[in-house]
């Protein structure tokens, strides 16, 4: 696959560092900030981040200034591994690489949930995210189309509602999640 990565980082106010060891915090802090708001959605504690960080919170405070900063960053983030993903699954067979890229889409949706619930559609990131995400994920969607291995009669939207969907919803466990996402694939797939 050709495609180029689709950075949306720079939107957001805080950039990566470029001395070793704070570019290795900001990581660390993005980390850290991601599994908090998987836990305990937008109201993870900034303290219990700089924690899970092994960073004082002056250090999560030189690098994301508000609260919004961070939310942003780690959005911008999964986004960018989202599209990185796409890039790297092109060379797999269609329906292949299609269906790894949805799986990785559902664990971003976790974060996504957590940061529109802080931001509530404020930030103009979602819309330069949407925008990145269907341009890396759209042409693997198109792929499998063309391939004869996705329906014809759904466009790329159609098939992010519908797994954003599936994982708006509460299972008992990633394998309950799992095992629904693919029954749902499985009426995407074509000729089934």
């Amino acid at each position: 696959m050709t495609a180029q990565p689709f950075p949306v980082g720079e939107i957001v106010a805080a950039q990566r560092p470029h001395r070793k060891d704070a570019a290795r915090n900001y990581d660390a802090l993005l980390d850290a900030a991601r599994e908090a708001f998987a836990e305990n959605g937008s109201e993870a504690s900034l303290e219990d981040i700089a924690r899970r960080a092994g960073v004082g919170i002056g250090t999560l405070y030189r690098n994301f200034p508000t609260r919004r900063a961070l939310f942003e960053s780690v959005y911008a983030d999964e986004v960018n591994a989202l599209c990185q993903a796409a890039l790297e699954l092109g060379d797999l067979p269609p329906w292949e690489a299609l269906t790894a890229w949805l799986g990785r889409f559902t664990g971003y949706m976790v974060t996504k949930r957590a940061v529109r619930e802080a931001l509530e559609d404020e930030s103009e990131i979602f819309g330069a995210c949407r925008e990145s995400m269907y341009a890396a994920g759209g042409p693997l969607f198109e792929r499998a189309q063309d391939a004869g291995a996705a329906r014809k009669d759904m466009d790329f939207g159609d098939l992010l509602r519908l797994v954003a969907g599936i994982t708006a919803t509460t299972f008992t466990d990633d394998a309950q999640r799992d095992r629904v996402l693919a029954i749902a694939l499985d009426g995407v797939r074509a000729g089934r």
